[in-house]
Order: structure tokens, then sequence, then C-alpha cells
């Protein structure tokens, strides 16, 4: 980490960048720790952590990259169904790392601490439980699961194991997301009435045309192992490396985006999540072979709770934007606006046009001249203005430092929870609580008609 980073967390931890970045936000969960605390500490060998990959895809190995960065930490071993990526694999971390491609031979040894699962997702529920029974922590890439009724699964294992469990969509672990949520519970936008959310590409990468190695093979790809339990088909390379297309391994833009902005709001509004969801959509462009929208939008109701009001949220994915993509989860409340980026928050704050019950000269005009005059002093006897009122936006802008990276803050939260022994804040049951909706959402788009969820006990009803 550079010394502009290291200086930087240092000034955050002891608050001394006041209020742009408060360190209030990095204390709003005991759950929630920062790099510093973690790339700052020394560890012994015999205190090391000993992780190994199942799965070395695109996420798989910007998971170990990153893994790797955290102090006390040793990548020992990988597993994946392509040769290609296990040869690259040693390229990059060394000769001496294990290879196989059977993730069971991992699990079977006693020198792993941990495991990261970052394997298609039709393989999640499977291996999460296999390695919380062998003993090991996890860190499972999101969506957590491919069908709703896997998620108890990985939560009763959890519990039975006793071990580590943390889901991978690091905004969860951001600073700007903890400093949307300080933001919020200061009540900075009035009460809350609506959310806007997207998540949109422009890219054949960004819509999943991920490149095809040409030494794809039967044999230098385990394609009855990759099935596994989805329904068997021939060889077929597209299905292989673009997984993300298809029913039977994916989840679709739901399972890979939503459950994105799913885990950013329910941090920033501690919510359990929606009751009423709705999804609609098509393949308006991709026309590729694959059977999953490249468009969708969806409608949720979210119920009143103790931490927030009833809202609605509106929610879209678009692989062709047409503006180059983004993402952004928009909070619109009664008196201003919160703004949550991958690298920034912004908050802009605003003033009702007219105060209640005045409809403004179009509807006062149609009453009598004595009317007029009667209601105007009725109005104001029962509506006066403050002595001051603010009447220009207020605008602030929160940004991360160059060279920040939650994803580095994702990891270093998952080993300080190994070691310290405190349960992750994304653990099985957000982990469900955050891709229950998103889940939900195919449901819906699916079966043409709304699907309601049943946030608390986590189940379709």
């Amino acid at each position: 980490m550079s010394n502009n980073r290291r200086s930087f967390l240092k000034k955050l931890a002891g608050g001394a960048l006041g209020a742009a970045l408060s360190p209030s936000l990095l204390r709003a969960s005991e759950a929630h720790i920062t790099e510093l605390e973690v790339l700052d500490r020394k560890f012994s060998a015999n205190d090391r952590i000993r992780i190994a990959a199942i799965g070395m895809g695109i996420q798989g190995f910007a998971n170990m990259r990153t893994a790797t960065q955290v102090p006390g930490v040793e990548l020992v071993a990988v597993c994946d169904l392509y040769d290609g990526h296990l040869t690259r694999s040693k390229e990059l971390f060394g000769n001496n790392l294990f290879t196989t491609r059977d993730y069971q031979e991992l699990l079977k040894r006693s020198d792993i601490d941990a495991v990261c699962i970052a394997t298609p997702d039709h393989w999640h529920e499977k291996i999460a439980v296999e390695a919380l029974q062998a003993g090991k922590a996890v860190y499972c890439e999101k969506p957590m699961v491919q069908h709703l009724e896997q998620g108890h699964a990985i939560i009763n294992a959890q519990k039975k194991s006793g071990k580590t469990f943390q889901v991978g969509s690091q905004r969860v672990s951001s600073i700007i997301t903890w400093k949307a949520k300080e933001l919020y519970e200061q009540g900075v936008i009035g009460q809350l009435v609506m959310v806007e959310a997207f998540y949109d590409r422009q890219s054949a990468n960004g819509a999943w045309q991920y490149s095809i190695p040409t030494d794809a093979s039967p044999e230098t790809i385990d394609w009855d192992r990759f099935l596994g339990d989805a329904p068997k088909r021939p060889y077929d390379p597209v299905r292989f490396f673009r997984w993300r297309n298809y029913q039977d391994y994916g989840t679709g833009m739901a399972g890979d985006l939503y459950v994105h902005l799913f885990s950013g709001l329910h941090t920033v509004l501690s919510s359990k999540g929606p009751e009423r969801i709705f999804a609609t959509g098509g393949l308006r462009y991709w026309k590729d072979g694959r059977d999953v929208p490249d468009v969708q939008i969806s409608v949720l109701d979210y119920p009143e709770t103790k931490e927030h009001p009833a809202f609605n949220m509106q929610l879209r994915c678009n692989f062709v934007d047409g503006k180059g993509g983004g993402s952004l989860v928009r909070l619109i409340g009664t008196e201003g606006i919160i703004d949550v980026g991958w690298n920034d928050v912004k908050v802009e704050r605003h003033v009702m046009s007219s105060r209640p019950g005045y409809g403004g000269w179009d509807t006062f005009q149609t009453f009598a001249e004595s009317e007029q005059k009667a209601y105007e002093k009725w109005y104001k006897e029962q509506y006066p203005l403050p002595e001051s009122r603010i009447v220009e936006p207020e605008q602030m802008v929160y940004r991360t430092p160059d060279g920040y990276s939650d994803h580095l803050e994702h990891w270093a939260n998952f080993f300080a929870c190994m070691r310290d022994g405190k349960p992750a804040y994304e653990d099985a049951v957000f982990g469900l609580r955050a891709a229950g909706p998103s889940l939900a959402a195919n449901v819906s788009y699916f079966g043409g008609k709304p699907v309601r969820w049943d946030a608390e006990v986590m189940k379709v009803i």
C-alpha cells in the first residue's frame, strides 16, 4: 500500500479529516474493520492464514490478487476445470502452488484455513456447505446461491460450523457505503420516499461475451464436472466460458448486478429487504444464444420498519446503455437526495416549493374573492414560515482517496473476522437477504407476475 494511502487511513481513523469522511462511519458496525487495522498488523509464521481458491476465472484471479495483499495471508492451492487457468495460476503465484480439478482435494487438507468460492453460481451452495462442514472459513462470491431454496442450507451450515462466512459483494465494506449510512441516519434528506438504482453496461465484455481460448477442448476442460447437477449437454466451450448467459449455471443480470445494489442499499438503511417485487424487460440486443434478458427493470415495495419508512424502489440493468455504463443508488427524501456511487457519495439538499395544502395560483384563483382572503389568512396562521429558510440547494461530495480499494477492504474484513472470531457483517443471513430479492426478480420476470418475499424469514410467500 502506498504511503499516501496509508497516511490517509491513519488520518481517517484519527479524525483529522473532519466531516469530509468522519471516523464514525468506520465505527458504524462492530463487524466493520478498516484496512488500517489489518494491513498494519504483523503476523508470525505460525499465525498465517492459508487460503485456497475454488474457481480461477475473472473473479477468482481478482480475488487472489487482492487477498494476497493482506499481510499474513498465503495462497497455497487453486482448483479450476480449465487447464489454462491452472497454468496461469502458477505463472502468477508461483510454481509451488498446488493445482487440481477436484475441489474436494482442497477441503480434505488440514493445512488450508479458508477457501474462496468463485465458481459458476450453480456450484455455490454445494461447495459452501461442504467447505463449512470441513471446518474451513468461506469467502463466497455473490450471489450466495443460484436458487432461493438453497440459502438456508448455507445459513444452517455456517451456524453449525461456527466458521467465518462472508459473501463477496465488496461495496458492503466500502467507506463510501458507510458514509452514506451515516448521512442517512443523520436525517440529511428528511423522510425517505423512494429509491432509484441502476447498473448499466456498454461493452461486449460487460455483457458477458468473455474471450474463449483457442486451446479449449474436452481434453483441457472437465466438462462433466462443470455441469454438476445441471442438465446434461454435449461439450460446449461457449457455455463453459460464458456461463452467465444461461439459466442452467448463472442467475442473469439480477444475480450478477442487482445483488450489488441490494447489498449497498441494505447496508445504508439497515434494511432486511422488500416485501413485493415485479420485474419485466427482455432480450433486446445480445441475441447470441443466451436465455436471460439484457434489459431488466424491477419495481419493489419496501415495508415500514423501525429503521426506515415504507418506500418504493425502481431498479434497472441495461446492457446497451449508450452512455458507457455505470452504477448508482439514489435515495430520494423530502429534503434532499443521496447518490451512492462506487467511489463517491453526493448529497443535495432541497426544500419543497410550497407548503402543505397550498396549491398555488391555479387553484387559489378559483375561489370567490372573499374566500381567497379568508383562506390566505387561515393558511398563514396554520403554516407559518420559519424565521430563516434555505432557498438554495446545499451540495456535498465525499470521495475515496486515490488508490482506495473496497475490494481490499472487504478481504481485510474477512481475514480480521477469522482472526478475531467476530461474525462477518455480510454473513450468510445478509447474503440471502441480498440474493433473495435478486432471485425473486428473476422468478417474477420469467413467471410474468409479482412475487411476495418475506425478508424476515427469507422465503417466498
